[in-house]
């Protein structure tokens, strides 16, 4: 399958790509040398292609997936002060891991992480920004930093936090174990999981479906969503001024219409 829109940037240890096939947004991280680990260029080119898929008329769903068996180990150790801890121009101290997760969360499209194979420390936080997570069931997922003594980047500690509660949390950080696929999508670490010789077909279809669904009703679920999890009471007045809208919507037309009539919509919003 051939992409239309491609680019690619190349690091020193790996690269980020980005494709566009039909209506899907297509990242994949590339980095085989290190189980996909995560650079800090990797880290700045995610975010770019992040922000360009979201900017594509073309583009109704964005994917993030590894390139070959796994998903991502993580920030690159080799490379971990300049991932965490980058100076910034003005003398700031820029964390470009959590900058990726920012850019997959402020996209406006929906995300969704693809996950086979290894999916540590790091990874686990770029796939967790995204909407939902689908994942293989041999998947191996842990979130490591009291194995290199570090800290966790604060977005990931309050995502592990407001999913999995503190306690939970806790174990996870503690301990650096492997979560067996089962239990971290019961936990909420993934969304859901699937046979591995099933991944490909089962994933791409969802995909697919979400890509012909009403992009009216998804933009606006997902802008309301994001701002119940955001805290604050800045969704009141969202909700209110989503739901006026709501009657003179085209797709609310074309589905409703669609259903009465027995066809298949055909959805027109484009943002």
């Amino acid at each position: 399958m051939s992409g239309q829109g491609t680019t690619a940037a190349p690091t020193l240890a790996g690269r980020i790509t980005g494709e566009i096939y039909g209506k899907i947004g297509a990242i994949v991280i590339e980095n085989p040398r290190q189980r996909n680990a995560l650079t800090r260029d990797m880290c700045i080119e995610l975010a770019e292609q992040v922000r360009r898929l979201d900017a594509d008329p073309r583009v109704k769903v964005i994917t993030l997936r590894g390139s070959g068996d796994d998903f991502s180990a993580g920030a690159a150790i080799n490379e971990l002060h300049q991932v965490l801890f980058d100076a910034g121009p003005d003398g700031e101290t820029i964390d470009h891991l959590s900058a990726a997760d920012a850019a997959i969360g402020a996209a406006r499209k929906p995300t969704v992480a693809l996950v086979r194979g290894t999916c540590m420390g790091g990874g686990w936080q770029i796939a967790s920004a995204c909407d939902m997570s689908i994942a293989a069931d041999t998947v191996k997922l842990a979130v490591t930093p009291s194995k290199l003594g570090i800290i966790y980047p604060r977005s990931g500690v309050e995502r592990l936090v407001q999913r999995l509660g503190a306690d939970k949390a806790k174990y996870v950080l503690f301990s650096a174990d492997v979560i067996p696929a089962d239990k971290a999508a019961t936990w909420g670490l993934l969304t859901e999981v699937v046979p591995d010789s099933d991944f490909e077909a089962l994933s791409q279809a969802l995909v697919s479906r979400m890509a012909t669904r009403s992009q009216y009703s998804i933009h606006t679920m997902k802008a309301l969503i994001d701002s119940m999890t955001t805290g604050g009471n800045a969704d009141d007045d969202l909700w209110r001024e989503e739901w006026a809208k709501l009657p003179a919507s085209e797709d609310f037309a074309v589905g409703q219409r669609a259903f009465l009539e027995g066809e298949r919509p055909r959805f027109t919003w484009s943002g």
